[in-house]
């Protein structure tokens, strides 16, 4: 069962899932500013980057699909790709180092 989850180039999944988690990350990120969850906001920082992380590799094991079974949309995407690992880049080179 698993093992069809992470063959990337038939299978769609696994990017959904990645995503899906990546946008639940970005909903604790939020969550964790309200002020009744103070005692955790050191963890904010870490959900916010985490949360760009999986969507960025989520973002890239769709394209590995879209390469092989829908080319338009490859090509299409292609330029997003290379500016979200920009964005990436740039949020882990300003808050992590």
């Amino acid at each position: 069962m698993l093992e069809s989850l992470f063959d990337i180039k038939n299978d769609r999944r696994l990017s959904v899932y990645l995503y899906r988690m990546g946008f639940c990350m970005w909903l604790m990120y939020l969550a964790l500013g309200a002020p009744a969850l103070h005692a955790y906001k050191h963890y904010r920082l870490d959900c916010g980057v985490f949360s760009v992380v999986l969507m960025v590799v989520g973002f890239s094991a769709s394209m590995v699909f879209d390469y092989f079974h829908n080319r338009e949309a490859y090509e299409y995407k292609k330029k997003w790709l290379f500016v979200s690992y920009l964005v990436l880049a740039g949020v882990i080179y300003f808050f992590i180092l």
